[in-house]
């Protein structure tokens, strides 16, 4: 076999390395990445027809401000890794909420007692998600 018959037999397929990963894709690093850090009651609510700033839109719960601290910062290197571009974090300062802004998704990041106070899944899906807060979750007066 010549060089010239093995190359006509090799397909090359063109690769685009500026192509943005799909939200879906950043949905499953999201997940994972929350999975991986031990985030509590995990909840995705689908944007799609609600609102234009994103597909989907993930809660969940951490332990502690440093524990939502932690999962914040993990989150938004495990979406920059997997090729999102301009992932942008507020609320690290005080790690009450922090919001992961990763441009086709959303993640909120709550400590139980801000969660439970601001109570986000009501607000996007009514009376489909309980107005109680988790058995487990303690409001702190706020």
């Amino acid at each position: 076999m010549t060089n010239n018959t093995l190359e006509k037999r090799i397909t090359t397929i063109p690769i685009q390395k500026n192509e943005d990963p799909s939200a879906q894709t950043l949905l499953k690093i999201a997940e994972d990445s929350l999975a991986e850090d031990k985030a509590l009651d995990v909840t995705r609510i689908s944007l799609q027809g609600k609102s234009a700033m994103a597909d989907d839109m993930v809660i969940a719960t951490g332990t502690s401000a440093r524990h939502v601290g932690a999962i914040a910062n993990h989150l938004r290197e495990r979406l920059k890794a997997g090729g999102a571009k301009g992932v942008a974090v507020e609320g690290l300062e005080q790690c009450d909420w922090v919001l992961v802004d990763g441009g086709d998704i959303i993640v909120h990041l709550f400590r139980p007692e801000v969660r439970a106070f601001y109570n986000l899944e009501k607000m996007w899906l009514g009376d489909v998600v309980s107005a109680d807060p988790p058995e487990h979750v303690k409001t702190a007066g706020l």
